[in-house]
């Protein structure tokens, strides 16, 4: 306790002493922050700016290594070297302003505003890469490229802040000593465009075929857009990503204020036509392909190099150089043999070997250098429409047990009926496929449905597996083009979704292999100028991606001419002097055609068509592509002994009667022996037969107190579904009278009469079938078989035929009206029989 007495402190001292104390505490900060920073800048200096490039070593020229491209045989295909035209500088004056709007625009919208480096881009990116846990985004100007390309050697592919900093240390340093206009042209004339050009003037020339002032806004667009990804956007491999890319500028083109609406939009829609100026080169599109991977997968090989690089690939020239030629003989041929133009110009083949998915051959167009035709289009690897190309993949499935709902796999013996039939679509919609002859055949077996490209089946076959199981399927064979199963629908199997015709030959190959899948490749192996192995493609993996049964039952159809006869007839390009599988695609309005088949030891695939998407005239799958899958098959094959299968175990073969594709009855006269996965063969007796006891006279069913005589007839049931089809089509279908149902009037009670149609029978025009397929039978009976004198039919009045037995029967071609009909006889008239024809629905 304080004494009263006692003084208290000196409020003036106490706050003296309190700044005293103050002051070292802020000198000592101050001494603490100015040696934290100095810390701070010389570890930033050591770490990120002691061996920082100088600005002056910017001119310098860049050397590239050459690359050097071979077959597999050792026969080069290419050489490239950076000094043959692949990189020519060119000042900015020269290069069209639209070309530097959609350089601007897509690139660095501020270049003219900032001082080297984007701070907002820099925060953002910051921000970003913070909040992704890694280095995941950049915010990089024009200048900062510039350093990155020029200045940072292989530095520029590390993801680091330290050589971020460096960059935009030097960035700042470019933009102190040269111009904006100096370092935009540093760009253009350094950026990779994709393809081996380096700068804006050497992309015009490797996609455009021109010079860079000869640009147009549509054509700046889509070169604007490639640096970010060269690979991804290129337009020769990957034209549709490249055309959403252009689009994707011109949409910022107009943001920044560079062009219109109007003007972006007729840019879009400008039609592109690509070139590649005429160079020393074998196998282009194969070669480009190959430089596409080197991009995209070996970049660690060609960014290393510090001398040559000698690529050794897959290809064989040879059978290069005969598919190249059958591409060129048949797309003449095509002309040459018709009397109008059948405005054909484009074709592609790919030919691989089914055992290792090596690349023998890929002609991506008929001429690289044809500017008119798009030639530099790869059309090997654009997704196209299949057709019916697809259909034994949808067989496939349904004849696995694995994808059969509930493990019941059809066959190929499995009979269903083509007859008009309508399916939903995902959008609800009524869809009624239709045959390519536009007919139908009542029921069929899937054998002979699948050698005859019969679409209405593969709908039916597609709807019993589900389009989920057949995507499936197809993209465990290497299709990848088909993504989500949810965009597709039953019109999928005749060609609804789109393919690359690399990926549907792989995907032939894995039938051909009897179920194993390889990934196609191009490369064998990669060595440096010395000879060291710099990498060597390990041994094929190969993988069992479908049952071996399943593929020998796909393979054991598509080589089967017997059931493709009915649809190609006996002598067509399919059949070739060995067996082999194969099967074809045309799509809607002639704007496709596909032929893709194989033996164990090759695979040929080839698509016909128009890169500009136009529809052919009259060309179909088998005598567009055929013919070149033909002479593909035969020339390469032509000094060998070219193998077939031998049924794989868990396959038995069983005689069927081919009407029901059960067992047969002593009924049956139509049989053959089809295989059967084990377990899966049939048990039950087929019931598609049977044998009546029929009045002659009237073709009824035999009865008391007809007059005979009877005779023993042999009837095919049509499945309930195709009764209607069976009639329209004039099948003799079993009687379901008795003979004492029909009353016989004649003058003179002889028994003559009309016994079909009918009296007052009605008939519908079909609005779908051709109408020369929609007849019914017309029949004249008498008492007993016998012959006449004289026998004339006449419908509405008019004779129509002539005979001289009993029973006589002609098929007439349904006409819409009223009609009758009766015959004379021996000078003796039949009562007249009166029917109805209405017209379609």
């Amino acid at each position: 306790m304080h004494s009263p007495h006692e003084e208290s402190p000196n409020p003036f001292l106490v706050r003296r002493c309190m700044r005293r104390a103050m002051k070292k505490v802020y000198v000592r900060i101050a001494v603490f922050f100015m040696v934290t920073v100095a810390a701070v800048a010389v570890t930033v200096w050591w770490w990120a700016l002691r061996d920082l490039p100088s600005i002056d070593q910017l001119n310098e020229q860049v050397l590239r290594p050459s690359i050097f491209i071979y077959d597999r045989h050792g026969w080069l295909l290419y050489e490239y070297t950076g000094e043959e035209g692949k990189h020519a500088p060119i000042s900015l004056d020269r290069v069209p302003e639209a070309c530097i709007h959609a350089t601007l625009a897509t690139e660095d919208a501020g270049f003219y505003h900032h001082p080297g480096i984007d701070w907002r881009g820099i925060g953002r990116a910051v921000w970003l890469n913070l909040r992704e846990g890694r280095l995941a985004a950049g915010g990089s100007t024009i200048t900062q490229q510039v350093v990155r390309m020029r200045l940072l050697g292989d530095e520029r592919y590390e993801r680091t802040w330290r050589r971020k900093v460096r960059e935009a240390v030097l960035a700042l340093q470019l933009e102190r000593r040269y111009g904006k206009d100096d370092i935009l042209s540093f760009y253009l004339n350094d950026i990779y465009y994709g393809n081996f050009a380096y700068g804006i003037e050497a992309a015009a020339q490797a996609y455009f075929g021109k010079h860079v002032w000869e640009l147009d806004t549509a054509e700046c667009a889509l070169l604007a857009g490639l640096p970010q990804a060269p690979a991804l956007y290129n337009p020769l491999v990957n034209l549709e990503a490249a055309r959403e890319r252009q689009r994707t500028v011109l949409r910022l083109m107009v943001r920044n204020g560079f062009l219109s609406s109007d003007e972006a939009d007729l840019a879009a829609h400008e039609t592109l036509h690509f070139a590649a100026s005429p160079f020393k080169i074998e196998a282009p599109h194969f070669v480009m392909y190959v430089l596409h991977i080197l991009e995209t997968e070996f970049a660690e090989y060609t960014r290393a190099a510090t001398q040559s690089l000698h690529v050794y690939t897959t290809l064989d020239l040879g059978i290069q150089d005969v598919a190249q030629r059958a591409v060129i003989n048949r797309l003449e041929e095509l002309q040459a043999t018709a009397s109008f133009d059948r405005n054909v110009h484009n074709a592609a083949v790919v030919v691989l070997d089914p055992q290792t998915g090596d690349i023998f051959a890929m002609v991506g167009n008929r001429d690289y250098f044809d500017v008119a035709t798009d030639g530099a289009v790869n059309v090997a690897l654009m997704p196209r429409q299949p057709g019916s190309a697809l259909k034994p993949i949808t067989y496939a499935t349904a004849f696995d047990p694995q994808h059969a709902p509930n493990g019941q796999p059809l066959s190929p013996a499995t009979v269903l009926s083509d007859v008009p039939t309508t399916f939903t679509t995902n959008d609800g919609k009524a869809y009624m496929p239709v045959n390519f002859d536009r007919r139908h055949v009542g029921p069929i077996s899937l054998r002979e449905a699948l050698a005859t490209s019969n679409n209405v089946l593969a709908v039916k076959v597609l709807q019993y597996v589900g389009v989920e199981k057949m995507v499936a399927v197809a993209r465990s064979l290497g299709i990848t083009s088909l993504s989500d199963p949810a965009r597709y629908d039953l019109t999928v199997t005749l060609g609804g979704g789109e393919v690359t015709l690399l990926e549907l030959t792989n995907a032939y190959a894995t039938f051909a292999t009897l179920g194993v899948w390889h990934p196609t490749r191009a490369l064998l192996r990669l060595e440096d100028g010395g000879g060291r192995v710099l990498w060597e493609a390990p041994p094929p993996p190969g993988e069992q991606r479908l049952d071996p049964r399943v593929a020998f039952l796909i393979s054991d159809i598509l080589a089967d001419p017997d059931a493709r006869a009915p649809a190609f007839g006996r002598y067509n390009p399919l059949t070739l002097s060995f067996p082999a599988a194969a099967k074809t695609g045309t799509t809607t309005d002639f704007r496709d055609n596909w032929t893709v088949g194989y033996t164990p030891e090759l695979v040929v695939g080839v698509w016909v068509g128009n890169t500009d998407n136009s529809s052919m005239r009259n060309v179909s799958g088998v005598d567009g592509a055929g013919p070149i899958w033909r002479d593909v098959m035969q020339t390469v094959l032509r000094d060998q002994r070219p193998t077939w299968y031998t049924p794989p175990d868990g396959l038995v073969r069983v005689e069927i009667c081919t009407a029901s594709g059960l067992l047969p009855t002593p009924l049956c006269p139509y049989r053959r022996l089809e295989w059967f996965l084990e377990g899966y063969a049939p048990t039950e007796y087929d019931h598609s037969f049977v044998e009546l006891t029929i009045d002659a006279a009237t073709g009824l069913l035999a009865d008391e107190g007809c007059q005979g005589p009877f005779v023993k007839r042999l009837y095919r049931l049509p499945p309930p579904e195709a009764q209607t089809w069976a009639q329209e089509n004039g099948w003799l279908l079993p009687p379901t009278q008795s003979c004492r149902a029909v009353a016989v009037h004649l003058a003179d009670d002889d028994t003559i009469s009309i016994t079909s149609p009918y009296p007052d029978a009605h008939y519908r025009l079909s609005a779908t079938r051709p109408r020369d397929v929609q007849r019914i039978p017309i029949t004249v009976a008498g008492a007993f078989p016998r012959a006449v004198q004289s026998g004339v039919l006449l419908l509405d009045g008019e004779p129509i035929a002539h005979f001289r037995e009993l029973p006589f029967t002609l098929f007439w071609t349904l006409q819409e009206g009223e009609h009758s009909v009766y015959a004379v006889v021996d000078d003796k008239t039949t009562e007249t029989v009166r029917f109805i024809v209405q017209p379609p629905k």
